[in-house]
C-alpha cells in the first residue's frame, strides 16, 4: 500500500487533512470529509465525553481525580487538553456540535488559578499559549490571553512557566508563539503581539529548534524525537510546523528539515519515537510503529519547505 492510500485509510480527522494538504482534493470533498469529524470516529467520541458542566473528566487543566501530591503528574483527559485534541482533529468550528460544546465551556469552565473564565486565560504562558490556540480556533477572541502572553515574555525573547529559572524554555516558548500566531491569523492585530512572536521565533531559530545557543550542543535528546501528540512538550517537528503555518522559511531550519527527512522509513513513513505518558481519551500511536499522524505532519512540512527552495 502506498503512503497516500495508507494515510487515507484512517479516521476522518486524518483523512480530511490528507485530502487538503497532500492530495490537493477539491474544496467540496475536503469539507465533506471534515464534516464527519463531528459525527463519527474520534471527534464524535471525544465530544460525547463532555459533561453538562462543560468540562471533560471533572477538571480544567488536570482531571478531577488528579493527585495534588504529584505536582508533575500528567494526564491528558481534562478540558484544556480535550479542547486541544478537538483543534488537532480539525472539528469544524462552525458546526452545531462545536458551537454547543464551546458554549458550555464559555458559560461554565473556569481556571483553578483564580476562577478566571476559560477563554480569558490564566497566568502561566505554557497554559495561556495553548488556551489562545483554542480561543482563536473556535472564534472566542482571546485578546486578554494575548495581552497576558506579551506581558509575560522574557528579555531573551522566550517564555518560561518556571519562575525560578533565569532563562526561557523551549516548551513554553513554542506554546506561546503558537498561540500568538493563531490569534493573529484569526484576525487579531497588535504590533506588540507581532513583535513578541517574532522575538519568540528568533529564540528558537538561534537554537536551531534543538540546540544550546552558547555551545551548539543538543539540549535534550527528546527534542530531536518526533511524537504523535506533543502536548506541552517541544520537539523539532512541532517547531517546523509552527514555521510552516507562519510561512517563514529561515535557513536556520535547514538542519531540522534534514533531520526530518532522515527519519522517514523505506516506505516513506515516520514512526512515533516518543510517547508522552499519561491517560488519554483514545489510544495514541504505538511507540516504535509508523504513525499516520506524524507522517501527515512530516509530509506537509517537507512539501511546504521544498516548494520554497530554488529549483
Amino acid at each position: 500500500m502506498d503512503t497516500l492510500t495508507w494515510l487515507l485509510d484512517a479516521d476522518p480527522s486524518i483523512r480530511w487533512q490528507v485530502l487538503r494538504d497532500l492530495a490537493d482534493a477539491p474544496e467540496a470533498e475536503v469539507a465533506a470529509e471534515r464534516a464527519k469529524v463531528a459525527t463519527s470516529g474520534l471527534g464524535r467520541y471525544l465530544l460525547s465525553k463532555q459533561d453538562a458542566d462543560g468540562r471533560w473528566d471533572g477538571g480544567t487543566y488536570r482531571p478531577g481525580w488528579a493527585q495534588d501530591d504529584r505536582p508533575f503528574f500528567d494526564a491528558w483527559t481534562a478540558t484544556h487538553f480535550a479542547l486541544l485534541d478537538l483543534v488537532g482533529l480539525g472539528l469544524e468550528p462552525d458546526s452545531d456540535e462545536a458551537r454547543a460544546a464551546i458554549a458550555l465551556v464559555r458559560e461554565h469552565v473556569q481556571w483553578n488559578h483564580a476562577g478566571q473564565p476559560y477563554f480569558d486565560g490564566e497566568v502561566e504562558p505554557c497554559i495561556n499559549g495553548a488556551a489562545l490556540v483554542v480561543a482563536a480556533y473556535f472564534g472566542q477572541g482571546g485578546d486578554a490571553i494575548a495581552e497576558t502572553l506579551v506581558a509575560s515574555a522574557r528579555d531573551d525573547g522566550g517564555w518560561n512557566c518556571d519562575d525560578d529559572s533565569a532563562v526561557s524554555s523551549f516548551h513554553s516558548t513554542i506554546t506561546a508563539i503558537e498561540g500568538l500566531l493563531a490569534w493573529e491569523q484569526a484576525g487579531g492585530r497588535s504590533d506588540e503581539v507581532s513583535s513578541a512572536r517574532a522575538k519568540g521565533e528568533e529564540y528558537l531559530l538561534q537554537r536551531r529548534l534543538i540546540r544550546r545557543r552558547t555551545t551548539g550542543e543538543l539540549l535534550d535528546p527528546r527534542l530531536a524525537l518526533v511524537s504523535s501528540s506533543p502536548r506541552w512538550f517541544h520537539d523539532f517537528l512541532r517547531g517546523l510546523e509552527h514555521f510552516r503555518l507562519a510561512d517563514r522559511r529561515d535557513p536556520r531550519l535547514a538542519e531540522a528539515i534534514e533531520l526530518l527527512r532522515d527519519k522517514a522509513d523505506a516506505d516513506g513513513r515516520w514512526i512515533n519515537e516518543n510517547t508522552h505518558e499519561g491517560p488519554t481519551w483514545f489510544p495514541v500511536d504505538p511507540e516504535g510503529q509508523p504513525s499516520r499522524t506524524i507522517t501527515l505532519r512530516a509530509l506537509r512540512v517537507l512539501r511546504w519547505w521544498d516548494a520554497g527552495e530554488p529549483g
